[in-house]
């Protein structure tokens, strides 16, 4: 999935344990009820925001996370959602020169991938 929008707010990374950080922005879409999505960047991958500004026109390719919790006292269990970013990129006209980056799994850099060609030939129709 992607949100498209304009960065409105970049939080400072954060060091939740010695093992697991993470860091948030806050992206504002361009619709007629404009929505502030808090999307966040995890280990890695948040070293990815400090190519961004506050400002930009950005694209986030995320994946939505869900989580169940019970309380140790036997409480109602509860849900919660994340929204994690794993590639970010400037939409075409951006103010910034960054390009498409992502990070794989390993977190070495990745190349964008090119956009596909529209031709006559790569037209898989039978007729």
């Amino acid at each position: 999935m992607e949100i498209s929008g304009k960065i409105k707010k970049i939080m400072p990374p954060q060091q939740v344990n010695p093992t697991f950080k993470k860091r948030e922005l806050v992206v504002t879409t361009d619709e007629q009820y404009p929505q502030h999505i808090l999307v966040e960047f995890t280990q890695d991958r948040s070293d990815l925001l400090s190519r961004y500004e506050e400002g930009q026109d950005v694209t986030i390719s995320i994946n939505i996370r869900g989580r169940e919790w019970t309380p140790k006292d036997g409480g109602d269990t509860r849900y919660f959602n994340t929204i994690q970013g794993w590639r970010i990129q400037n939409i075409e006209g951006s103010n910034s020169g960054n390009d498409n980056t992502s990070i794989n799994n390993g977190g070495a850099p990745v190349a964008p991938t090119p956009p596909a060609q529209n031709s006559v030939d790569d037209d898989d129709l039978p007729f």
